[in-house]
C-alpha cells in the first residue's frame, strides 16, 4: 500500500489529550511572556521584521520550493507544508539560552510568533498548500473549512497564551514555581504521546520511515541556516542571528500533528512527517545549541 493511502490508527481520546498537552505545553510557554515583550519587540522594528519574515515568509516558501523540487509524495509534501507554516517550536527559549543566543529576544519572538500564528499558520498552509496540484487535489478532497482551521488553532495556542500572560503578570511567584516543572514535564509528556502512538502503528513506521527521513532532515537543517542567513542580511549581531536560526529552525510540529489528526483524519504522509519531525528538531536543536555554547558570539548585545 502507498503511504499516501496509509491511514494512522488514533483514537478520539487519543485527539483530545493531544489537544489537551498542547495546551498546557502553549500554557507553560507563556509562563513566562509579558506584555513587555511585545513592547520591546516593537521598539527594535529591524528584529521584529527579520524573524517574522524569516518564520512567516521564508520558511513557507523554502518549503514549498522544496516540494516543487523534489517531488515528494502528496501527503509528504503536504506535511512539509504543514510543519512549515507551524510557529516557532515550545523548547526554542530553552535552545537559545544554551546556545548564547539573545534569550529575551527568543521569548519575544515566541510571544509574537504564537499570536500571529492564529492568523499565518492557516493562511500559508492554505496558500501553499493549493499552489502545488498533487496537495491542493488532497485539500479539495478534505473540503478544509477556513474557520474551523482559524478556531482550532486560536483555541490551542491563543487562549493559553493569554491565560499564562495573565497568571505572569497577577501571580508572578506561582507563574515562575509552576514553570519550573510544566514546561519539561510538558515536553516529555508530548514526546511519550508521540512514541505510544507509533506504538500502536510501529509496522507503518519501519515500513515507511525511509520516505520522510531525508526530508525531515534536510528541511530542518534549511530552516536553520535560512534564519540565520536572514538575521545576518538585516546585519543583526551574532547571539540574534542564532536566536532567529533557533526560531526558524524549532517547529511547533505538535501543533501540525494536531491538525494533521484533526481535518486528515491521521493521514500517512503527513502524520510520519510531522512526528519525526517534532522528534528529530529537538535532537538538532540540542546538537546546534551545545555546539554554540562552546563558541562564545563574536559580538554579544543583547538588544533587548
Amino acid at each position: 500500500m502507498q503511504l499516501d493511502e496509509v491511514k494512522i490508527h488514533f483514537e478520539s481520546g487519543d485527539l483530545w489529550a493531544l489537544n489537551v498537552t498542547l495546551a498546557i505545553i502553549m500554557f507553560g510557554v507563556a509562563l513566562d511572556i509579558r506584555l513587555s515583550d511585545f513592547v520591546r519587540l516593537l521598539k527594535q522594528p529591524k528584529i521584529l521584521f527579520a524573524g517574522v519574515l524569516s518564520q512567516f515568509f521564508l520558511m513557507p516558501a523554502l518549503t514549498f520550493l522544496i516540494v516543487y523540487v523534489a517531488r515528494p509524495m502528496p501527503s509528504i509534501a503536504l506535511g512539509l507544508i504543514m510543519v512549515g507554516a507551524c510557529p516557532g517550536g515550545n523548547i526554542s527559549n530553552f535552545l537559545s539560552k544554551l546556545a548564547k543566543g539573545n534569550a529575551a529576544l527568543s521569548v519575544s519572538l515566541t510571544a509574537f510568533a504564537t499570536l500571529a500564528a492564529v492568523v499565518m499558520t492557516p493562511f500559508n498552509f492554505h496558500f501553499w498548500g493549493s499552489l502545488y496540484p498533487p496537495t491542493n487535489a488532497i485539500l479539495q478532497e478534505v473540503s478544509l473549512e477556513p474557520y474551523r482551521l482559524y478556531r482550532l488553532i486560536a483555541l490551542i495556542l491563543g487562549i493559553p497564551l493569554v491565560l499564562g500572560m495573565l497568571v505572569r503578570h497577577y501571580q508572578p511567584q506561582t507563574a515562575n514555581r509552576v514553570s519550573r516543572f510544566l514546561k519539561p514535564l510538558s515536553i516529555v509528556v508530548f514526546l511519550a504521546f508521540v512514541v505510544i502512538a507509533f506504538t500502536g502503528n510501529w509496522d507503518i513506521f519501519v515500513k515507511h520511515v525511509h520516505h520522510v527521513l531525508f526530508f525531515v532532515i534536510a528541511h530542518n537543517l534549511l530552516a536553520y541556516i535560512l534564519g540565520y542567513l536572514t538575521a545576518a542580511g538585516f546585519g543583526l549581531p551574532q547571539n540574534d542571528r542564532r536566536t532567529i536560526s533557533i526560531e526558524t529552525g524549532i517547529q511547533n510540529s505538535g501543533l501540525g500533528l494536531l491538525l494533521i489528526f484533526e481535518f486528515f483524519h491521521g493521514l500517512g504522509g503527513m502524520m510520519l512527517l510531522a512526528a519525526f519531525w517534532g522528534v528529530w528538531d529537538i535532537v538538532s536543536g540540542l546538537a546546534l545549541a551545545y555546539y554554540w555554547s562552546k563558541h562564545k558570539p563574536v559580538l554579544e548585545k543583547d538588544v533587548l
